[in-house]
């Protein structure tokens, strides 16, 4: 750097020629190209700040909207910066065997989605709820549940993976395919117990026939094998552990597939017992200890169930009830990268035509910040806006993507699509803009 001297202190200086005053300038010119520089930078960093305060969105459909099924998305980041977004669709739901597992991309930059393109097809069998995620070896993987006899009861779980797979604008290439089985060490106890538990906790009735049957399921060694659905994004925690969150349709309850050895081999961890409790989506605390959040499928409170882990998802504690609404549909909730937790989740007790993504800075005690993605308050015929995927890229940005159903629109027009949307922080803690129009 040039040092540039002020013309005072060079008048100065020939005044007084001499060692000292010539040091004394040098130390002042010094001292003013300091400030100068931390004036530069202090003007940098509040232009900066500035810029990063404006709330930004936008949002898309990835593909037009469709008549078939679309439904439960989830989307990953790729090392190139490329969006991977994967779904099933089909001609209906797990009773559908024309159901397979689609997926699409966009590039780094670009506004509009690729052509879908099969990521997964189990010819004459529903594919359904597909999660994927790159694991520590940077890996992609995909798994879903095949569902055998058109009933999600009877799910088995695959998976695949693949290192190529930064294709523009194809499947990736699968290298390796297999089927994810789970024996749950002392499930019959495990289940039995945690429901007695339940019961005392919540004054329930305990000769009540949900109960009893669930007891008697719980010794039914096929019942508690098979059945495992995805949902929710899996958890890669610090020591390299996969937890792959899954529920059961036949007991109402969840568990964690766990990986100790970058998915080479699997084994499941102790059944989450409630009643209802499912999908589950989980996220780590500060001092290593696991939350997870669950769809309500029991009885009233109609709130999200929550639980806690304090060794790596293996066991969890007694199911409870958040203050957080929840009609019976999935949620989902990630630590962003300055601490704070986000979740999406539909708000309301009834229906699914209002999504909103709340913000919490203190580890779930409480939510201080909610925006809404959809609200559609026209009643009769509301859209539903249901089963978010959420990530948060690594230049900050927060990405949604989520079923978009809009139910008004008359039987047989197209009217099912997957949604992205991509916003700031700053937009979130901006809050609700005023609602000019529903949903098309």
């Amino acid at each position: 750097m040039k040092l540039s001297v002020p013309l005072d202190l060079q008048s100065s200086y020939r005044l007084n020629n001499s060692p000292t005053n010539l040091l004394s300038l040098v130390l002042a010119s010094m001292f003013h190209v300091n400030s100068m520089l931390g004036f530069a930078l202090a003007l940098l960093s509040y232009s900066s700040l500035s810029l990063a305060a404006q709330p930004s969105y936008k949002s898309e459909l990835i593909f037009p909207l469709e008549n078939w099924h679309n439904h439960a998305s989830s989307i990953q980041e790729l090392p190139n910066g490329e969006l991977l977004v994967a779904w099933y669709h089909g001609s209906g739901e797990h009773e559908a065997d024309d159901v397979r597992i689609m997926g699409a991309r966009q590039a780094k930059g670009e506004k509009s989605w690729s052509r879908p393109f099969v990521m997964a097809d189990t010819v004459k069998f529903p594919d359904g709820n597909p999660v994927i995620f790159l694991d520590g070896r940077k890996q992609l993987w995909l798994v879903w549940p095949v569902i055998v006899a058109n009933d999600w009861r009877t799910t088995i779980l695959k998976y695949q993976v693949a290192m190529d797979y930064q294709r523009s604008r194809q499947a990736p290439n699968w290298k390796l395919a297999d089927i994810l089985l789970l024996s749950s060490k002392d499930f019959t106890e495990e289940v039995q117990r945690g429901i007695d538990q339940y019961i005392k906790a919540n004054s329930i009735t305990s000769n009540s026939q949900q109960i009893a049957s669930l007891k008697k399921l719980a010794a039914d060694k096929y019942a508690g094998r098979m059945g495992w659905i995805t949902r929710s994004r899996p958890l890669i925690l610090p020591t390299g552990r996969i937890l792959i969150p899954i529920y059961s349709d036949g007991f109402s309850i969840s568990m964690m597939a766990i990986s100790d050895d970058d998915g080479k081999s699997w084994t499941s961890g102790k059944p989450i017992v409630g009643l209802g409790n499912i999908q589950p989506s989980v996220v780590r605390k500060n001092d290593g200890a696991l939350v997870a959040y669950m769809r309500n499928a029991g009885p009233p409170p109609r709130r999200l169930y929550t639980s806690t882990s304090s060794d790596g998802g293996v066991t969890w504690s007694l199911v409870t009830h958040t203050n957080l609404p929840n009609p019976g549909s999935a949620a989902d909730v990630i630590r962003l990268h300055n601490g704070y937790w986000a979740l999406v989740y539909n708000d309301v007790e009834e229906g699914r035509h209002s999504l909103a993504i709340s913000l919490s800075d203190d580890e779930g005690k409480s939510w201080r910040w909610t925006r809404h993605l959809e609200l559609d308050l026209r009643g009769n015929g509301a859209g539903q806006f249901h089963y978010p995927s959420t990530i948060q890229t690594r230049d900050g940005l927060l990405h949604v993507s989520y079923s978009y159903f809009l139910n008004h629109l008359p039987l047989g027009e197209p009217r099912k699509s997957i949604k992205h949307a991509a916003f700031n922080f700053e937009w979130v803690q901006a809050g609700d803009a005023p609602l000019t129009k529903n949903p098309r």
